[in-house]
């Protein structure tokens, strides 16, 4: 059984992990307006991927005998600057969700809910591969540049995600 303090932080989570996927949206929808088609796929692809991680805290909170509570999610932003700064933002945000995985499982340590720190063993170890993608695609980025022949061949490789 999932302690009321705990209970409210995996919905919490929840509600982060949701807002990851309407971020990740967005960010396509500015690569689809862009004539970026692969970097769009990439996001879209990382979009379903982090509702998938929602459902894992839904789930879980379901199975622990708690109540999901699901909360209003900010609206992303809609713009940015470049192709490379949704990559910048794209880390950022990594970070920042890596950081909110860390508290909370502080807070299961406190707690004693050696459930949840097990549940959230999985996603210190996603956030770490999250973190190095998202690097290592800017850092990409950042070699080439937000135009030319460079971004062409990276939007076609990110293109190929998911393809096989």
């Amino acid at each position: 059984m999932l302690s009321k303090t705990m209970q409210e932080a995996l919905n919490e989570q929840l509600k982060h992990e949701l807002y990851s996927a309407y971020l990740y949206l967005s960010m396509a929808a500015y690569y689809e307006a862009n004539n970026l088609s692969g970097f769009a796929r990439w996001m879209r692809l990382q979009a379903q991927e982090e509702q998938s991680h929602a459902l894992k805290f839904f789930d879980f909170i379901v199975d622990r005998g708690g109540r999901v509570t699901l909360q209003a999610i900010a609206q992303p932003p809609v713009e940015f600057q470049s192709p490379r700064h949704v990559f910048e933002q794209t880390l950022e945000h990594e970070r920042q969700v890596t950081s909110l995985i860390h508290q909370l499982y502080k807070s299961a340590q406190q707690e004693n809910d050696y459930p949840t720190q097990v549940m959230l063993q999985w996603f210190i170890s996603e956030q770490v591969e999250e973190e190095k993608n998202a690097a290592q695609i800017l850092d990409t980025m950042q070699m080439a540049g937000d135009k030319g022949q460079v971004l062409v061949m990276l939007d076609r490789a990110l293109g190929q995600r998911g393809k096989g």
